[in-house]
């Protein structure tokens, strides 16, 4: 198994790079047919369900058909969601309400509605489309010779979508790391009474308390039609990865971020390495011609994702822990050796790597296609039975967060090689977001954490290790009361999410003022919103719709039991209890 292994994750990094082969564009979110339209994300997370259906799809060009669209919405006294070309959000936000939506909902999809860039260079402000894609806006700044701040990591996303989600990059400085606290002014397309045409635009720009709870607005507000951000004049960063150990790690992550604009931090628990990103803004004049291209975002082999995808996947039936181990310790040190994906031209020959902001923020490039082929996709592409995955996120203020990595380092010591499969990953990605006036944003200076970790085909089956993740995510946000991301996270993330936000209330105000019919608002968003937690049932845990207290909500029959957590006493997760094999044969 060892030297299988090897010989995949090789063929991953040679295939990655082979010249010649071309990249398969994601699909549509979006699949009609006789039933009606069904929508999915990206990652194939839940886009066969039936409450993701409605009967009816409208494709706006212009700000007044996206306006004629809600109005029909309203005047037909439907629900209204919103979708980008991308689709990447995990939490299901774009869903419509429930089985029995298909003719009581429509979607609108924000796909054509892409164009519209007008930069006002003197006053250093963008006003753009809500549909288009985050790259477009960038590149369309930066030949203007003026250049975005702050942007998320990955670009397969759309303005309007990254903004009502409170996407982010990392930063303390300035404005922050969060894109929202950026914009300057919103449009938004919202309920009006019948003698108003049943729907109007509103601008929102200044003072207006408005904005502020239309920056983060989980689409529930109205339509985003066009978004106002502040820019900067252009400038370049510099980038190096320093890997490390992970000693002191609670107490240097705060003086990190003060110290790099841009600052992050990567961790492999299981390896006991911490990566340093020192990253900071360099004049323009500075030579380098550096990009960053993400190893994670870039194009895989079809071939290659399914051999890895079906590796990971016996290594989880026979429970190999030592398999992933191995796994893990040679990813991070490809990791190392290119440096993370970072480019000083065509390859990476040494730090610093310098280049424009715009090539140096943001990376997506295994979206881009110019040919039919398939011979490659991005990894989690649901077409091609590749990755599959969770992706936690936990918002922590600052001053909680070291206590936070001292007990994951408590429960890592236990059994270091627990921790091996979310390092196959992106370990624990640790960012930087400032405090925000946005009611549904973070009120004070916060440390971001996200990882990722295997996630079985289907809901029944658990996972390897699965009581450990449970317990760090338990931990984050109940014993450090930790807010979700609100575009990311298992189902449970959200229990009392409410009481998290200080100004909760203001944005329900303007929610009453702007949309009083609940015209966008649905089933899922409002779970998302008011924190409930799921009804129990048989096996509820194992896909986090649940806490387990009892073993049905874990998977008896696999041997998987209802535990307190090995640590953090009060958490209750699903473990692996072979004993229970015994009595149930």
């Amino acid at each position: 198994m060892s030297s299988q292994l090897l010989l995949i994750l090789l063929w991953v990094q040679v295939m990655i790079t082979v010249p010649g082969l071309l990249a398969m564009p994601p699909q549509s979110p979006i699949l009609c047919g006789p039933a009606g339209c069904k929508l999915s994300n990206s990652y194939g997370m839940w886009g066969d369900r039936k409450d993701c259906t409605v009967s009816n799809v409208a494709y706006p060009t212009t700000e007044e058909e996206l306006r004629s669209s809600v109005a029909s919405a309203v005047r037909n006294k439907l629900k209204v969601k919103v979708v980008s070309k991308f689709s990447h959000t995990i939490s299901k936000l774009a869903c419509p309400a429930g089985t029995d939506s298909v003719n009581k909902s429509i979607l609108i999809s924000t796909e054509k509605y892409n164009s519209g860039i007008d930069i006002d260079v003197p006053n250093l402000a963008v006003t753009v489309n809500s549909g288009v894609p985050l790259r477009s806006l960038i590149d369309k700044v930066e030949e203007a010779g003026l250049s975005l701040v702050a942007a998320p990591y990955w670009e397969g996303v759309s303005v309007g979508g990254l903004i009502c989600t409170g996407a982010h990059g990392s930063s303390w400085w300035g404005r922050g790391g969060a894109v929202h606290d950026h914009v300057i002014g919103l449009s938004l397309v919202v309920p009006a009474p019948q003698s108003d045409g049943y729907a109007k635009i509103i601008r929102l720009e200044g003072q207006d308390p408005l904005l502020d709870a239309a920056r983060v607005s989980l689409g529930t507000l109205g339509v985003i039609s066009k978004v106002k951000l502040s820019l900067e004049k252009g400038f370049k960063r510099s980038i190096t990865y320093n890997f490390t150990g992970d000693e002191g790690l609670e107490n240097m992550f705060m003086d990190h971020a003060r110290k790099y604009e841009f600052a992050d931090i990567t961790w492999y628990p299981s390896k006991h390495t911490a990566v340093y990103r020192y990253d900071f803004r360099v004049p323009l004049n500075q030579s380098g011609d550096g990009i960053y291209d993400f190893l994670g975002f870039q194009s895989n082999s079809v071939l290659v994702s399914k051999s890895v995808r079906a590796t990971e996947k016996s290594l989880e039936s026979a429970k190999n822990v030592a398999g992933k181990c191995l796994l893990a310790s040679t990813t991070i040190a490809y990791k190392k050796l290119i440096a993370n994906g970072l480019k000083n031209g065509l390859i990476f020959t040494g730090y610093p790597v310098i280049g424009l902001q715009g090539k140096m923020q943001t990376s997506g490039s295994c979206l881009y296609t110019s040919s039919a082929r398939i011979d490659q996709t991005c990894a989690w592409d649901p077409r091609i039975d590749g990755l599959f995955f969770y992706e936690s996120t936990a918002i922590f203020p600052a001053q909680k967060f070291g206590d936070f990595i001292r007990d994951v380092k408590k429960l890592r010591d236990l059994n270091p090689q627990n921790f091996c499969g979310v390092d196959i990953y992106n370990g624990l990605l640790i960012r930087f977001i400032k405090g925000s006036k946005a009611p549904l944003g973070q009120t004070e200076d916060s440390v971001v954490v996200d990882f990722n970790y295997y996630r079985a085909n289907e809901a029944s089956t658990p996972r390897l290790n699965q009581d450990v993740w449970e317990e760090v995510e338990q931990m984050a946000f109940f014993k450090y009361g930790a807010r979700p991301h609100w575009a990311k996270n298992r189902k449970v993330a959200f229990i009392g999410v409410a009481q998290k936000y200080p100004n909760f209330a203001a944005f329900l105000k303007a929610k009453s003022q702007l949309d009083p019919q609940n015209v966008f608002s649905s089933e899922w968003s409002d779970e998302f919103l008011l924190g409930k937690e799921g009804e129990k049932g048989d096996g509820c845990a194992l896909e986090g719709l649940c806490i387990c207290s009892e073993d049905r909500h874990c998977s008896l029959s696999k041997g998987y039991l209802c535990r307190q957590g090995l640590m953090y006493k009060e958490a209750r997760v699903c473990r692996f209890t072979p004993s229970s094999l015994i009595r149930n044969t």
